[in-house]
């Protein structure tokens, strides 16, 4: 069964995935009908069912063998509803790492739809696919993919330019919004998976997963647990609470600060990080990232530009209206926007989220 990653807590079923049970749910792995040979070669398949990742693309079924999953903070796209599968190759297995993404084997694919409902106040009604990314693993290194639906959502086409594709949709807030949709070229897909100087995956790592998942047919367990009991899965401990966990930025029952530094650390620290594409500007938002300068608290930006505005301070403790931070999450402005990519409108609930933690910290940049 599929579940969508969404906002507000969103995780429902939604009208593509309604049959969408896997044989896996209920234990053993069944043989895949994945292509592997497609898979090991990184050649990219002119169409999405070419690589027999779907027993039925009508309803998004997965094929055996494909699993589905769901990080607890999912990165912003624009409020797109989000639908994760894992694939590992048949008597293969990911080497699980408590802090970085997890080793997969080569002819392993991560696949990520990105969906809309009219209105997303309702999103198990009038689901569609917009565009579905591969991330492969072949014997020449991470290959990433972008497929666009067609309109009659019979398959989805190869576009290795990206495309730009309007979407309207009522937001959670009963905002209508118009949006310009951005599917990333083969370059810009780089420009956020890339660790030193390789591709690399961003979000199965041990703190997204460390969650419970609906597989449907009354199967509720954790992912990691379940990873492993399939067999797609080597090394992590039997039990998970001796693994890191992030909580979901929107879940109200979890500690202010650890749902913000959750939220910066699947939107910004896959760059901002020693090793990652914005390793320049001193700035680093991963999960482990000790408080201090480096966090961002009273440091002065290295070459903001006029992305800094007339701000001095990347985090000023107690005022996020002086907050470069803050600033950049607030803009759509090409130039000064932050994230650079995978949005186009500002992330209402996530500013918020964002202002209050930075509202709560004292001078130090402790936080509650």
């Amino acid at each position: 069964m599929i579940v969508a990653e969404g906002m507000m807590r969103v995780r429902g079923l939604t009208a593509i995935a309604l049959t969408a049970l896997l044989a896996c749910s209920s234990g053993g792995r069944a043989p895949a009908a994945v292509n592997d040979t497609l898979a090991e070669s990184g050649r990219p398949a002119r169409l999405l069912s070419e690589w027999g990742l779907f027993a039925d693309l009508k309803t998004l079924t997965p094929a055996d063998g494909v699993v589905p999953y769901h990080l607890a903070t999912p990165l912003f796209t624009d409020y797109a509803l989000k639908y994760r599968l894992v694939y590992v190759p048949k008597g293969l297995a990911a080497r699980y790492d408590p802090k970085e993404a997890f080793a997969f084997p080569v002819g392993s694919i991560l696949v990520k739809t990105f969906a809309y409902a009219p209105d997303l106040r309702h999103p198990d009604d009038g689901v569609r696919p917009i565009e579905t990314r591969l991330l492969v693993h072949s014997a020449r290194g991470w290959r990433a993919f972008a497929y666009v639906w067609r309109a009659d959502l019979t398959d989805a086409e190869l576009k290795l330019a990206g495309a730009t594709i309007p979407v309207s949709f009522t937001a959670p807030d009963g905002r209508m919004r118009h949006i310009r949709y951005q599917v990333p070229n083969m370059n810009q897909c780089k420009g956020c998976h890339v660790l030193g100087r390789e591709i690399t995956p961003i979000g199965p790592k041990a703190r997204n997963l460390n969650v419970s998942h609906d597989y449907g047919d009354g199967v509720v367990e954790n992912q990691l647990v379940h990873w492993t009991r399939l067999g797609i899965l080597e090394g992590a401990p039997a039990d998970p609470d001796a693994a890191p966990r992030v909580p979901a930025f929107d879940d109200p029952d979890a500690p202010l600060t650890a749902r913000a530094r959750a939220y910066l650390d699947v939107n910004c620290g896959h760059c901002h990080r020693p090793e990652g594409p914005a390793s320049t500007s001193g700035l680093f938002l991963t999960w482990g990232q000790p408080v201090g300068p480096n966090l961002g608290i009273m440091k002065r930006p290295t070459a903001a530009g006029r992305g800094a505005g007339s701000l001095l301070y990347d985090i000023v403790p107690g005022r996020p209206d002086e907050s470069i931070l803050l600033y950049r999450m607030e803009s759509t402005d090409p130039g000064v926007m932050m994230p650079e990519l995978g949005r186009t409108i500002v992330h209402e609930e996530g500013v918020a989220l964002i202002r209050a933690w930075i509202a709560s910290l004292d001078e130090e940049g402790g936080g509650r």
